[in-house]
């Protein structure tokens, strides 16, 4: 089966859309399960790790798989970045509404702060079971907070800069998951073979 480049658009929107929904839940909990489940500084450290680049990964690569079917099996270097591209931009699209425009000033107008104060915490109980005094763990929670001070200010020109910087590096992700998945059609097929006729 061989589509249109407008039905891989398709095909690639409408998965990128319940991948950047699968994402923006993982987001979400892994916010919760910072600043309520984690009771140690490997917890808060490790679990975006975990449930935004580790799970998502994995979940991306099942998705690419199952994109490649949907348009036939094979698909060209040209094409497999075009979907991925789609595919990516639309994640996040979707994942940038639900977690930045809707959850953060909607549903969680304090997230930032709650996350912080969820590092600072778990920061000064690791340097505490070490033995540090007061000043160095005063030194690492200013360090923190300077950190999510300048991840607060969002002009419109930094918002603009960190979306076209974003789609630079979907570009680029496009481009390297494309060399990995594609894969292009045989040049014969079965129906291509025909039995040569038997000489008298």
């Amino acid at each position: 089966m061989k589509v249109s480049e407008q039905e891989l658009r398709k095909k690639a929107a409408g998965t990128g859309a319940l991948l950047g929904l699968i994402v923006m839940v993982l987001s979400i909990f892994s916010f919760y399960f910072m600043t309520g489940i984690a009771t140690s500084f490997w917890m808060v450290s490790f679990s975006p790790f975990i449930f935004s680049i580790t799970i998502p990964l994995i979940i991306t690569i099942l998705f690419s798989i199952d994109l490649r079917k949907k348009i036939g099996g094979y698909w060209a270097f040209k094409q497999a970045v075009a979907g991925f591209f789609v595919m990516f931009a639309v994640c996040y699209a979707v994942n940038y509404v639900g977690v930045n425009l809707l959850f953060a000033k909607v549903i969680e107008p304090h997230m930032v702060e709650k996350t912080q104060e969820a590092v600072k915490t778990a920061t000064a109980q690791m340097l505490e079971k070490q033995g540090q005094d007061q000043q160095k763990i005063d030194e690492a929670q200013e360090k923190i907070q300077q950190k999510f001070d300048e991840q607060k200010e969002n002009s419109p020109t930094k918002v603009i800069a960190g979306v076209g910087i974003s789609l630079i590096f979907i570009f680029i992700v496009s481009l390297i998951f494309a060399a990995i998945f594609k894969k292009d059609p045989p040049l014969f097929t079965a129906a291509d073979y025909q039995e040569p006729e038997p000489t008298v």
